[in-house]
């Protein structure tokens, strides 16, 4: 790519379409003339995220798989010692590619499903996106709390003016938590830079923080990741963010967002408190298969789609938790997998339910039964993403669970027990929520009028289909990419 800056292009390219829509609008006299001025404006964002995700492939082909370290850096002096610096790893490439690969996927289910405000939904996702690739971009650490931190404003008012019925009080319960346990980061991160006289990432994981430091700081850093993540007990937020959110929101949430958690634990708590990481593996461990237990049995006894699948993301969630803190390859491997993966499925997941709620206005199970009468493509796809959320083999969630779970028996046999455990218990809540809405006769009237997917729906639903199979089958396409990062953040927590 010579000295283009790719990173900066993908990064801000989103929000140059944000900008651009925003002053077409002004010029337009400041507000949706009809409704086909959102919808035109919807189409305009989708033209962006489809320019940035094909962008995103141009700096795949520039990334050398082989090669350790960050590639395509960009570096900038911004203020003081604090640079802007961008780059990318196997693992920050890999979520880069999930973010601009969702957010298409996202806007077209939002046509036809949300009709108001069309316009300034548009320049709430795009905005978003930004912020999102930028934190898997940034290899400041100050750069990178501002990329953290901002975007909980744009899924905030997506939640909050877009979102059900008790949408205010998810969207400030979501912004809350968060931001909560970001200030202590913060505090952690002011900490850093005046003790090593810089915010630089690479060489802050070097510097060598004294271990009662360490353990200041992990915590510091864990009461962010853990509710990013979310990890049990801080993730009651995540239940209702998700039920009031519109399915788009939904789709990134659980898709993007959650994976910053497992993100920055890679990221940042292995390779610069690595002694901290050790002393607390155990509480790691333990907290892990508490959220795989409890949330799988949370998520059998829901009586809401949406909330079943959002409980069933913190039982996964665990498992990428479990991968890291095993300190082993396959474990690594296992939970950026694992991220990976999960962003397919539960957005996927997320789609389906969205699909019936458009026809049906209603997300409890009950008043479903008999879908695959009407609805035989449908019911196709659902039972392909029931099964890969339950982890079946030649799906791409067998591959980041069972090798998660293999590096966490490396380390410690029972914490392996609990999570086979919690895949068993994926099964029971998956299978019943299936064979609910999907087997037997239909007993509710209104069904017996519904539509199978339309053309729009089945645009998103394909590719994701296509993923979770190709992942399946084919798991070395996100090895290549993912070894040398798992490999160099295990030399730092082992000082190899």
């Amino acid at each position: 790519m010579g000295n283009f800056p790719i990173l900066t292009a993908v990064t801000f390219l989103p929000l140059a379409g944000a900008v651009l829509i925003m002053l077409v609008r002004a010029m337009t006299g400041g507000q949706d003339s009809d409704a086909t001025g959102g919808e035109k404006s919807l189409v305009a964002g989708l033209i962006f995220s489809l320019a940035t995700f094909l962008a995103s492939l141009v700096m795949l082909m520039s990334f050398d798989m082989s090669a350790p370290g960050y590639q395509l850096v960009e570096e900038v002096s911004w203020f003081a010692n604090i640079q802007y610096k961008m780059g990318v790893d196997g693992m920050s490439l890999l979520l880069i590619l999930l973010t601009t690969f969702l957010t298409p996927i996202s806007l077209i289910a939002s046509m036809g499903s949300v009709k108001e405000r069309l316009t300034e939904y548009t320049i709430a996702f795009l905005v978003l996106e930004t912020f999102m690739i930028g934190v898997f971009c940034a290899l400041d650490l100050v750069v990178f709390y501002v990329f953290f931190e901002a975007g909980l404003i744009p899924m905030f008012i997506i939640i909050g003016v877009w979102g059900g019925v008790d949408r205010i009080y998810a969207s400030f319960k979501f912004f809350l938590y968060t931001l909560l346990g970001s200030l202590f980061m913060l505090a952690a991160v002011v900490f850093m830079y005046l003790q090593a006289g810089t915010s630089d990432i690479a060489v802050l994981e070097t510097f060598a923080f004294a271990p009662e430091v360490q353990t200041w700081l992990w915590l510091a850093f864990f009461a962010s990741f853990a509710v990013k993540l979310p990890m049990w007990p801080v993730h009651t937020w995540l239940p209702d963010a998700h039920v009031q959110a519109p399915t788009a929101g939904s789709v990134i949430l659980a898709g993007i967002l959650l994976k910053m958690g497992g993100y920055g634990f890679i990221r940042f708590s292995l390779p610069m408190f690595p002694d901290a990481s050790e002393l607390f593996q155990p509480m790691m461990f333990a907290l892990s298969v508490i959220a795989i237990v409890y949330a799988s049995l949370v998520a059998w006894r829901q009586t809401d789609m949406k909330k079943l699948i959002a409980y069933s993301s913190v039982a996964h969630m665990g498992f990428v938790t479990l991968g890291i803190f095993s300190f082993t390859e396959v474990g690594m491997q296992g939970a950026i997998f694992q991220m990976i993966s999960h962003g397919l499925i539960s957005g996927a997941l997320f789609l389906i339910v969205g699909v019936v709620y458009d026809r049906m206005h209603t997300r409890e199970i009950a008043a479903y039964g008999g879908l695959v009468h009407k609805m035989p493509v449908y019911a196709t796809i659902f039972m392909l993403f029931s099964m890969a959320n339950v982890g079946l083999p030649g799906t791409s969630g067998f591959v980041g669970e069972i090798l998660t779970m293999a590096g966490a028996f490396q380390a410690s046999t029972w914490a392996a027990a609990g999570a086979a455990l919690g895949v068993i218990f994926s099964a029971v809540y998956m299978l019943t929520l299936y064979r609910r809405t999907v087997f037997g006769q239909i007993t509710n009237p209104a069904l017996e009028s519904i539509k199978d997917v339309n053309t729009k729906e089945l645009i998103c639903l394909v590719p994701l289909v296509i993923g979770t199979i190709l992942l399946g089958v084919a798991p070395n396409l996100i090895f290549t990419i993912t070894r040398e990062t798992s490999l160099r953040a295990l030399q730092m927590i082992t000082g190899g």
